[in-house]
């Protein structure tokens, strides 16, 4: 189904335009976007076209990055028991390995441990921390978890365990700060540095903050101010893993996160680690140049499968210890649990449906949705929860019950904070965490009915009715003719494309429909070519198809779309990836 969206062009002074077209020498549509997005400085303009290793802000600048790494770093050197605890998502598997590679090649052992999604659920948990406290683990360190586990690090103080914490999420906090007793630090990005502004990138994901402690890590062991020259190669094949978390994790594109996923991205390609390898042989995607798209669409769903499905440490292994032939086995396995997941996605997706619908959840008194089932699987109701924002436009929570208790996930929309929004109904919750666009939560099943309620309420009194109005940010207007293959080829200069860096998002009007028709899976999808008296040029709507009927042959529409390169059979061509149409039938 397809929603219709408001559309606003974003304003960008003429002068300024050309200004920055002729300084730079590009095209005045790519000027116009880097205006739009506040690059109109050339200085700026230039660092963004052309990212660099050196924008790379020192990890000293990390709140208690230092203490932590010197603690690791005296483990090291000590040969303690030190246990890596990570997430079982992308980013926390990455941010897993990133730090078992780092600990290794600097002459270190550490021993990975993942929580079992279902089992155990996010997070730090008690039990797991006797359990390695009992294994013999002198240290822990936690990576894209932790910053609220106050009852598991004094669990682990009681147990003689050193703990560090490193995470990204949302914590709790009084006027002295984060208080986990026992720990020997807590690493945070929006944590403040001895009273000074907190680091300059305070949207790292997990995996930026691993990577940032390895560097530091580097840096302790070699007495000096730098890494030493082996490290430093080891921190630039590690920007692979870097670049996975940071796509997969959703975190803005811009900035240092921009240039760990721009330099990752190419490490991919060329990675040296077998676990990547295998992960990329899985996906068909050997010897291609990769993406922000391959990555978020077809590498880490791959590796979310395994923590979704069963268990996420084989992915883990693979990404770490796992030699070729068992990297290889490990991957023919994730692929075999995407499809799995795709399946159980597909099948929880049409009852969330039928159930929103049954709820009016397209009514204006819905701003908040959420839904709940025996049967779902909880591994999976997040990523049905962004399918069902997509459709409604509205925050959503789906809830898997099992028995007495129910476990979920929500996702949300611009300007409404999901883990603000769970705070205010944390007496209904027995666990909640996350971020402003995705949280994850459990309360007692009884409880499902008055979350509902109130979650509504809250979000009824959080957001007006236009916010239920998609809308659609138009970098700029444009004449099909304009779109030649050098234009398309310099607008993908702005990638990785990503959160807050989207693929350029342009608008034609009054273009003629010279032909449309379904084609795809069930028809799902819309193709079109366009034509407005200077060029023809080839269109796809995705999720779209039930507009062919609508459109008229001939007749004249405005066009929201994202251009891009379209390669078929060797050829190449500009194609139009349509978002929205107006002047329909």
């Amino acid at each position: 189904m397809h929603t219709p969206s408001r559309w606003t062009i974003l304003e960008a002074d003429d002068g300024a335009v050309s200004d920055l077209a002729g300084r730079l020498g590009v095209s005045r549509l790519l000027a116009r976007v880097l205006v739009t997005r506040g690059l109109g400085e050339a200085e700026s303009a230039r660092a963004f076209l052309a990212p660099s290793l050196s924008g790379l802000a020192n990890p000293s600048g990390l709140a208690n990055l230092s203490v932590a790494a010197e603690r690791i770093a005296r483990a090291i050197r000590e040969k303690q028991s030190i246990f890596i605890y990570g997430d079982y998502d992308a980013d926390g598997m990455t941010a897993t390995a990133i730090l078992w590679h780092a600990i290794r090649r600097l002459g270190g052992t550490a021993t990975c441990y993942i929580p079992h999604r279902i089992e155990e659920g996010y997070g730090l948990n008690a039990g797991a921390l006797r359990q390695l406290a009992a294994e013999g683990a002198e240290l822990i360190v936690s990576v894209d978890c932790g910053v609220t586990a106050v009852e598991p690090a004094a669990v682990a103080a009681a147990a003689g365990v050193e703990l560090i914490i490193t995470d990204h999420h949302e914590f709790l906090s009084n006027a002295a700060g984060i208080e986990l007793p026992g720990c020997v630090c807590v690493v945070h990005p929006r944590l403040p540095v001895e009273g000074v502004a907190a680091y300059a990138n305070p949207d790292l994901c997990g995996a930026g903050v691993a990577f940032k402690l390895a560097w530091g890590i580097g840096v302790a062991m070699s007495g000096g101010a730098k890494v030493d020259a082996e490290f430093r190669d080891v921190l630039v094949d590690l920007l692979a893993l870097a670049a996975l978390g940071t796509i997969a994790d959703v975190v803005p594109l811009v900035g240092e996160n921009r240039i760990l996923a721009h330099f990752g991205l190419r490490g991919l390609k060329a990675s040296k680690l077998t676990g990547i390898r295998a992960l990329i042989a899985s996906a068909s995607l050997t010897d291609h140049d990769l993406d922000s798209y391959d990555v978020g669409f077809k590498l880490a769903p791959r590796l979310n499968a395994s923590g979704r499905m069963d268990h996420a440490i084989e992915a883990v292994r693979m990404l770490t210890e796992a030699d070729a032939d068992e990297a290889a086995r490990i991957a023919s396995w994730l692929e075999t649990q995407n499809r799995d997941r795709q399946g159980e996605q597909k099948r929880i997706l049409a009852e969330a449906i039928e159930q929103a619908e049954a709820m009016g959840a397209s009514s204006d008194d819905c701003r908040g949705i959420v839904l709940a089932a025996q049967g779902w699987h909880p591994g999976i109701v997040g990523i049905v929860a962004s399918k069902i924002v997509e459709r409604y436009h509205r925050p959503a929570i789906l809830l898997a019950i099992d028995g007495q208790m129910a476990k979920g996930s929500g996702r949300s929309i611009e300007g409404f904070h999901l883990a603000e929004a769970l705070n205010a109904c944390g007496s209904l919750l027995t666990h909640h965490g996350g971020h402003a666009m995705a949280a994850g939560m459990s309360l007692v099943a009884g409880n499902v009915e008055a979350l509902r309620e109130a979650f509504r309420e809250h979000a009824n009194a959080k957001l007006g009715v236009d916010s239920l109005i998609p809308t659609l940010k138009i970098d700029g207007v444009t004449e099909l003719g304009r779109l030649t293959e050098a234009v398309v080829g310099e607008l993908a200069r702005l990638g990785p494309f990503g959160q807050r860096n989207p693929r350029p998002m342009l608008a034609a009007y009054g273009v003629t429909v010279a032909s449309a028709r379904r084609v795809g899976g069930g028809g799902a999808t819309l193709q079109l070519r366009l034509r407005d008296g200077q060029a023809l040029v080839g269109a796809v709507g995705f999720g779209m198809g039930e507009l062919a009927e609508s459109l008229e042959v001939g007749g004249k529409v405005d066009v929201a779309f994202q251009p891009e390169m379209n390669v078929y059979n060797g050829r190449s061509s500009v194609q139009m990836i349509v978002r929205d149409v107006h002047g329909v039938g």
